[in-house]
């Protein structure tokens, strides 16, 4: 391959990386503004709320049509909006028990995962592994402190965020734009329906519910999803796994300095290790052509 053909495959690859970071810094401050009303209307409630102004907002906007698709397009998009749903119900219900860093480096054994089932070089294996050792740190296994409820539904997330990375992929290879994440946001509506009303009530008309829900929509779902889903049409599905370690990083500072949710010596330690992996991938990765 010629160097003016590498140049701008360089280019395009490099470009993808400020749009996950953009859409990272968004999700955990989006996410730590919900949990302040957890208290008042639940988790579940606050995922509904999200969904429906994010679902309203993209449906708006790209005004998506299944017309002319195939049966097996629709089946993908419908998928995506179900694993999109249950990963936000159970990342709410997670951090509604456990700190919002713990939840969410927990969660990141999902992209993690993907990185390394998708990985041919040993520098990605031993980067995942880095970042391995900073979730153990984080999570404490063992230490007592940690909600198991928390935990597990953390886990689950996480096998939905790993779904999510792949399906999101294959979804914005058959639908234009943010078509394809339209459509699947407003199937995710359907995910936490039930237990919102039930935990929620009257409460979700409330005008200041209404108002905190919309804003977490538009930093929670709309931009970040609208930014990783371009991001991933940018970018090795594995390089953008490992990319979004520095998730329990900015889920931390987001957890401490919105929720008041302090930092130990262990934990800097932990997300250090994590986002060193990321730095890692992300320096060596080749070109998206050569991937």
């Amino acid at each position: 391959m010629a160097v003016s053909d590498r140049a701008p495959a360089q280019a395009v690859r490099t470009s993808g990386i400020p749009l996950v970071v953009v859409a990272i810094a968004s999700l955990q401050f989006g996410a730590a503004i919900a949990g302040t009303i957890f208290d008042e209307i639940g988790p579940a409630a606050t995922s509904l709320l999200r969904s429906l102004f994010a679902a309203a907002i993209l449906l708006a906007v790209w005004r998506p049509s299944l017309r002319g698709h195939p049966a097996r397009d629709v089946r993908l998009v419908v998928v995506f909006g179900l694993v999109l749903g249950a990963m936000n119900l159970c990342i709410y219900e997670s951090f509604a028990r456990i700190p919002l860093g713990i939840a969410v480096t927990i969660e990141f054994a999902g992209p993690l995962g993907v990185a390394v089932a998708l990985s041919r070089r040993r520098l990605d294996l031993a980067a995942a592994a880095l970042a391995a050792v900073g979730i153990v740190l984080l999570a404490d296994p063992g230490g007592g402190a940690v909600d198991g409820v928390g935990v597990a539904l953390a886990l689950v997330a996480a096998a939905c965020w790993a779904a999510y990375i792949l399906v999101a992929q294959a979804a914005s290879k058959v639908f234009e734009g943010g078509r394809g994440l339209a459509i699947a946001m407003g199937v995710a509506v359907l995910v936490p329906l039930g237990p919102g009303i039930a935990g929620g009530g009257a409460d979700l008309l409330d005008p200041r519910f209404l108002a905190i829900g919309c804003a977490v929509a538009l930093m929670s779902s709309v931009l970040p999803y609208s930014l990783e889903t371009e991001a991933l049409r940018r970018l090795p599905a594995n390089v953008f796994g490992v990319l979004m370690s520095i998730e329990p990083a900015m889920a931390a500072i987001a957890g401490w300095l919105i929720l008041d949710q302090g930092l130990r010596a262990r934990d800097v330690l932990a997300i250090a290790l994590v986002t060193a992996a990321s730095v890692v991938v992300v320096r060596a990765a080749p070109p998206a052509a050569e991937a």
